[in-house]
């Protein structure tokens, strides 16, 4: 049993401080370290000491789930932007407004997860599909799926099974169309040309590696930058495939980044990220897609200021697609392209590929006479 604490200090119950940090003394008699901040202390004090009695619930699980993947997150096994996914999933912002589509909102008290049935997981998607969110709504699914898994590997709860989100279990995913977005040239050198310097470099890390800008690019620190048989190299591993990377970069993106890790606005410092505001801390991914959407907006008010049709939106994801698509038609072998993108197989890429190149298609002139 926990002593009796001196002071409160405004913490939750049985959270105690100790050398500068928090710690919760389980039920079990284990101690758990907290961190230093006492309301990121408290909220988790605050799901373990479950003062509205919703042990069992799923919505108690889920919560659970958050904080072990929190865990996962500090010891390196999942990545900050999964954690970020499955807590908008939970309570997403967008479900705010309606009050349904978040999972917590759905599978409300008493629910537990042995009442939750395949039939219900579909209604789930049906209900959201209806909702206007039909793709947000299998995301959230895959958290679920991802908390069923957690529960049945730990043996958390007793008589659970069998994890009701599978396919096997006869739940059929929102209908999804696949983004088949090509930025041009013309739309890529216009956007360039009023996107700042940290926009520049994201577009051209992006469309001339072909890595993921989210999971891969904004993470990359001077670091990355190796030097081997003479020759400059970015070596990474990429999150998604686990898979060691060695890539060598044009001359003129290597000055880009010689300009940007040196001096003038910037700040050196030990593994600086490559993207990087100007007093040398990294952006958020969201950060700068917001930047490029300005810069995609200016670039239309100029086009329609010459009387031309704006350009669609497109991130820079796109450009990884446009960049797969610039190769293929460059005739570069379709091997090569797939070992940039990471994916399992040619046809994969195949795929990837030729769903962002519209050509028209030439009739048969076979003359039949």
């Amino acid at each position: 049993m926990p002593r009796k604490r001196k002071t409160d200090e405004g913490l939750a119950l049985r959270v105690y401080k100790s050398h500068g940090a928090f710690y919760y003394a389980h039920r079990n008699g284990k101690w758990e370290h907290l961190g230093t901040d006492k309301n990121e202390a408290n909220r988790k004090a605050a799901i373990y000491n479950d003062p509205n009695g919703l042990f069992g619930t799923m919505v108690y699980w889920l919560d659970q789930f958050v904080l072990h993947c929190e865990e996962r997150v500090k010891r390196g096994t999942l990545s900050q932007r999964t954690l970020d996914d499955y807590r908008d999933a939970i309570l997403a912002p967008d479900a705010r407004k309606t009050r349904r589509g978040a999972l917590r909102e759905f599978f409300q008290p008493p629910a537990t997860p042995l009442d939750i049935t395949p039939a219900m997981v579909q209604d789930f998607l049906a209900i959201n599909a209806e909702l206007g969110r039909p793709v947000p709504a299998n995301r959230e699914r895959a958290c679920l799926s991802a908390c069923f898994s957690w529960l049945l590997r730990t043996g958390k709860v007793t008589g659970l099974v069998v994890n009701p989100c599978l396919r096997q279990s006869g739940v059929k995913r929102n209908t999804e169309k696949r983004r088949a977005r090509y930025v041009t040239h013309e739309e890529f050198r216009e956007v360039y040309a009023v996107a700042t310097a940290s926009e520049r470099m994201m577009m051209e890390l992006t469309y001339r590696t072909l890595q993921r800008p989210e999971s891969d690019i904004i993470g990359w620190t001077s670091a990355n930058l190796v030097t081997e048989g003479g020759r400059r190299l970015l070596v990474h591993r990429q999150w998604k495939t686990k898979q060691e990377m060695k890539i060598a970069l044009p001359e003129t993106l290597l000055k880009m980044l010689d300009q940007a890790l040196g001096t003038g606005a910037t700040v050196q410092k030990l593994r600086q990220p490559l993207v990087h505001r100007l007093d040398g801390e990294a952006y958020t991914y969201d950060g700068l897609c917001s930047m490029l959407r300005r810069s995609i907006a200016e670039a239309n008010r100029l086009r329609m200021k010459a009387g031309r049709q704006p350009m669609p939106s497109f991130g820079f994801r796109d450009l990884k697609g446009k960049g797969a698509t610039d190769m293929w038609l460059a005739g570069e072998p379709i091997e090569r392209i797939q070992l940039l993108c990471g994916h399992a197989s040619k046809t994969t890429t195949e795929i990837y590929i030729k769903q962002r190149w519209l050509e028209t298609a030439e009739p048969n002139m076979v003359s039949l006479g």
